[in-house]
């Protein structure tokens, strides 16, 4: 995944700021990112115990000056974030802009639309930063890994799903015609939802055949899920055997913050600046 795609400021204060936000190969960037994923947690955590009605009613109070303690917290961070880099705006509408921003705009909103703060628990998608903050190299090659096996598997599996939505329409006309609306499949599309639930072996159990030729046919398709299951993990499995597993760095370009470069790259093989 690529991070936020910013070029880094000249130089001066806005530099400074830049290398402890951005980036974790200083003490006080490390520190920073490390107290940041603390903090997330934490939010998290009060947004989940907040939703816990014999808390909310013994600690309210505390909980909601926590949760704004957290979002101003959060909302200069973001600040800071902005002030650093050449272009603002071009950040706030990359992935980690975009979840920066919904990480402190159910609060403001909660003002006027009462609940809106629990969906606060967004928070922990900002999460993800811990692949580029704790520099865990390992986790990035097998990301590429497991990216490069899913592109190379996505013909195959889009197939697999064709196939797969073909099996549960003709099964599930075929069980609209054998049940018929006395038993409980009171049109195609019912049919093909009782069809999907049994194909993939989840058996939600509030739809079931009542005619011999109905369980028969359930029967069938019931023996056909289990087989299927295994047909995309065999498709991405193979292409993991075929996958050279990369020696990657975690260094990040300073132009277009992309990572997953080679321990031996010179220059950003997504940009062409140099490293």
């Amino acid at each position: 995944m690529k991070a936020e795609v910013q070029e880094s400021p000249g130089g001066g204060w806005r530099q400074r700021i830049y290398e402890t936000v951005f980036e974790a190969e200083t003490r006080g960037g490390r520190l920073f990112d490390v107290t940041l994923i603390w903090l997330i947690l934490l939010s998290v955590a009060t947004v989940i115990l907040e939703s816990v009605r014999s808390i909310r009613e013994n600690y309210g109070n505390e909980l909601a000056v926590a949760e704004w303690f957290f979002t101003i917290l959060f909302t200069f961070e973001f600040v800071m974030r902005l002030l650093s880099v050449k272009r603002p705006i071009r950040y706030a509408l990359s992935f980690y802009g975009l979840i920066d921003i919904l990480a402190i705009l159910p609060t403001y909103i909660s003002f006027f639309v009462p609940g809106t703060q629990y969906l606060l628990a967004i928070r922990i998608l900002r999460l993800l930063r811990i692949f580029r903050i704790l520099k865990l190299s390992a986790y990035v090659a097998e990301a590429s890994v497991i990216t490069t096996a899913l592109k190379a598997s996505r013909r195959k599996i889009f197939v697999f799903f064709v196939a797969i939505l073909s099996i549960v329409t003709v099964v599930g006309s075929l069980m609209y015609v054998i049940e018929g609306e006395v038993n409980g499949f009171t049109d195609i599309p019912t049919s093909i939802y009782w069809s999907i639930v049994t194909l993939t072996t989840v058996g939600y159990g509030d739809l079931s055949p009542k005619t011999g030729l109905g369980k028969f046919l359930a029967s069938v398709v019931m023996i056909m899920g289990y087989a299927i299951i295994a047909v995309p993990t065999g498709i991405v499995t193979a292409e993991f055997a075929r996958v050279v597993r990369p020696t990657a760095s975690t260094h990040v370009c300073p132009e277009c913050h992309a990572e997953g470069h080679d321990v031996d790259a010179v220059h950003c093989k997504f940009c062409g600046s140099k490293l």
